[in-house]
């Protein structure tokens, strides 16, 4: 596969000096305004942007000198891009946060008032959405989200900007935190892999989820007892996602603990699989918010530099067989 100099050169902002991506993900929207509203005890819609905002830049500030690229987004994140280390680089969400739930088939949607142009011109070095993917999908469904990928892939194209793709899976109907979807779900995460890593989306990064859900993993500590996949199970299931697809692909912590992404990832590495980095968000952060209601800036920005550095660190060593996303996009002669 050919990378475009330009795109190599931002995929380089964003990766340490060994080409891998180890980054922070904070652009969390509505997600963060439920951890808010659950701490204060306060309906979603009334947690202000400010406290938003502040959270975002403690974090940023206090934990991307740990990071080789942070995410954010638009909305509530463009104070906290600026506080971040000179060698984190940027990413920018593009997709509007969730899905409306008066709508079918959680069908994807871009930010209004924003293109790939304005958010390389804030700043961006790659730009990345969020899509929700279902086998229960119809197919007039399946195509309208396939489409939806190609317009976005062509935009950061003609920018000359890298483009990940964040892949959700689910299934109508049934709860993502069951043991009834942890059956199903490695086979949606390996569909949609292959999907789109075909070259008409002009996908450059894969961003997914491990294929196992570690609550049912046997031997997680994040199992409460009920079992779906042995360790040897989850191992062949993480090998048989990476085999389907040529893109480098990094993993995301989908909310889990910090221990419980560790334990994933060490699964990944007993796998053998080529993932080129990571964009860990919830794990490292999110009791945090917490701190941050109870104790104010000054309580999380300690907080951040102990424990949250502490949980930066334990994932950045959980690394260690990463491989560069360049193995995947070899330079010219």
């Amino acid at each position: 596969m050919e990378l475009s100099p330009g795109k190599r050169k931002r995929l380089e902002a964003v990766s340490d000096s060994r080409g891998v991506i180890a980054a922070l993900a904070i652009d969390q929207r509505d997600a963060l305004r439920s951890l808010f509203s659950a701490e204060l005890k306060i309906e979603k819609r009334a947690v202000s942007r400010g406290q938003l905002e502040q959270f975002k830049s403690i974090v940023v500030r206090t934990l991307s000198p740990h990071a080789s690229a942070v995410l954010l987004e638009p909305e509530y994140g463009l104070k906290a891009a600026g506080q971040r280390a000179p060698s984190s680089g940027l990413l920018m969400a593009y997709e509007v946060s969730g899905y409306d739930p008066e709508v079918p088939s959680r069908l994807p949607r871009l930010l209004e008032h924003w293109s790939v142009r304005r958010l390389v011109d804030a700043g961006a070095h790659c730009v990345k959405v969020l899509l929700y993917y279902a086998l229960s999908d119809a197919p007039e469904i399946l195509e309208r989200k396939q489409v939806w990928v190609e317009r976005v892939g062509s935009e950061c194209a003609g920018c000359d900007v890298p483009f990940f793709l964040e892949i959700v899976p689910y299934q109508d109907g049934m709860d993502e935190k069951s043991p009834q979807f942890a059956r199903c779900k490695p086979a949606i995460l390996t569909n949609a892999m292959q999907e789109f890593s075909q070259l008409r989306y002009c996908v450059d990064i894969l961003k997914v989820g491990v294929p196992v859900t570690m609550a049912y993993v046997e031997g997680s500590s994040a199992s409460s007892g009920t079992f779906v996949h042995t360790r040897s199970e989850a191992i062949k299931l993480f090998r048989d996602a990476a085999a389907v697809t040529a893109k480098p692909f990094l993993f995301l912590s989908a909310g889990v603990s910090n221990r419980a992404f560790n334990e994933a990832l060490g699964l990944a590495t007993e796998a053998g699989v080529h993932f080129c980095g990571v964009l860990c968000g919830r794990a490292t952060w999110k009791y945090g918010v917490g701190v941050f209601v109870r104790g104010g800036a000054n309580a999380l920005q300690e907080w951040l530099e102990t424990q949250g550095v502490q949980n930066m660190q334990s994932i950045n060593k959980s690394l260690k067989a990463a491989i560069p996303w360049s193995e995947k996009y070899p330079a010219d002669e």
